[in-house]
């Protein structure tokens, strides 16, 4: 959830695309297992188990060692058994490359020690994994822009070769229980050729190591429904056996209201956006904004005029669309249509991310009983669909489970359609 469309997302918040997909092709020959056949049905992202580090600052490019924040919460085996039980059959499993690629050898090893214990300790528990290497954007050397910006980027051989290392290891494990996603959301455009040559060339180092490894493939612009839906994946035909995936947070204005990462600035006051937009009014939610804003002693009072200016525009366009069920639907088709027209079982395509920031005590956002609603809509339409999906995420402020006590939310339990675990 590194966020290329949380920069640019607003001038289309709440316009799906409407262009007519290509031409129909013949079905993809591949070694791909038969629809149905793959353990990737319903899964959590595991974000921070293997994310938070202690990066130096500039002009170090290294990192503290251990290298990952020891009060990040960590999924215990207990935790595993108890997300098997509720129904998941999966995790994808986000790792920061940065503390890999910054180490030295001996570090390194052990590095990948803990990533091969994570990943048993998730199969133990009867869990697919997805290991998907997720570079840090705010990190000030070792992210996106250094490693995969391009095939010429400073850092993509070293990346690259970090992506066959892995799959390597993966290699070894239960054969069709593990899958390595090489990156997460692509900064490039949707169509851009930058990543189809950055792609194809980490593709083809992950198989040099890992043949058999089930890789995961993805389109730009942030993994966003349109950076799939202009993927071409005949010429991935070759890396069988492969899965496809897409992330959904649509609309943001809803899913990201009240994200203190988020730049724009009509997201830090932003809260008690509804959902559906008709479950609420536009007065009720800008009265929240203007409390919000009268809150803030850390911007001029020009800078919150001119934020709540903006924050007012975007909310009447949203309240104007009433997104409802239908509008997640109408996204969610353009990736069957897509599937269609290329031959791609939809079991094969995973919505890897999709969720919505909560109100607790860290943060003000979506009314917790309006968040239910859009999770439960937001699964149900993958469901609907045929598409296998993730969750985001385990913890922290889009979780299911709190940091702390690792009791499970009830709330997303049932949005979830899981059922709770005996204790």
């Amino acid at each position: 959830m590194t966020g290329w469309s949380r920069r640019r997302i607003l001038g289309a918040a709440l316009v799906a695309a409407t262009a007519p997909l290509a031409t129909t092709v013949p079905p993809l020959e591949s070694r791909a297992r038969a629809a149905g056949a793959w353990p990737f049905r319903r899964g959590v992202n595991t974000w921070p188990w293997f994310a938070l580090t202690r990066e130096f600052p500039a002009p170090r490019t290294d990192y503290d060692w251990p290298p990952f924040q020891s009060q990040r919460p960590v999924p215990t085996p207990a935790d595993l058994a108890r997300l098997r039980a509720s129904g998941l059959d999966f995790i994808r499993l986000p790792v920061d490359p940065g503390p890999f690629l910054a180490a030295d050898a001996g570090q390194r090893a052990e590095l990948m020690d803990m990533l091969d214990a994570a990943v048993d300790a998730a199969l133990a528990a009867d869990l697919g994994v997805i290991v998907n290497v997720q570079a840090n954007g705010a990190t000030h050397y070792w992210n996106p822009d250094r490693m995969y910006s391009s095939t010429a980027a400073p850092e993509f051989e070293t990346y690259r070769a970090l992506v066959s290392e892995i799959a390597g290891r993966l290699q070894t494990k239960t054969s069709g229980m593990v899958a390595l996603e090489p990156v997460n959301e692509p900064p490039q455009d949707c169509s851009s050729e930058a990543w189809r040559a950055v792609q194809a060339s980490l593709l083809t180092a992950a198989r040099v190591l890992g043949p058999s490894v089930p890789l995961v493939v993805t389109g730009g612009c942030g993994s966003m429904v349109r950076g799939l839906t202009a993927l071409d994946p005949a010429p991935l035909a070759d890396f069988e056996p492969i899965l496809f995936t897409f992330h959904f947070y649509e609309p943001y204005l809803f899913s990201h209201q009240g994200a203190p990462w988020m730049r724009e600035p009509v997201y830090r006051a932003l809260n008690n956006v509804p959902w559906p937009a008709s479950a609420g009014t536009l007065e009720r939610t800008l009265a929240s904004v203007r409390a919000r804003i009268a809150q803030d002693s850390e911007r001029s009072d020009e800078e919150k005029k001119t934020a709540y200016q903006e924050t007012e525009k975007v909310l009447k366009v949203y309240f104007d669309a009433q997104p409802d069920r239908r509008f997640i639907d109408g996204y969610l088709k353009q990736v069957s249509d897509w599937a269609q027209t290329r031959g791609i079982a939809r079991e094969r395509i995973i919505m890897g991310e999709f969720g919505a920031l909560r109100t607790d005590a860290r943060y003000t956002a979506a009314p917790n009983p309006d968040r239910a609603r859009y999770i439960a809509d937001v699964r149900q339409s993958a469901e609907a669909f045929g598409f296998p999906w993730a969750f985001w995420d385990l913890f922290d402020g889009m979780g299911m489970m709190d940091d702390t006590t690792r009791a499970l939310d009830p709330a997303m339990v049932e949005a979830l359609g899981l059922r709770m675990p005996r204790a």
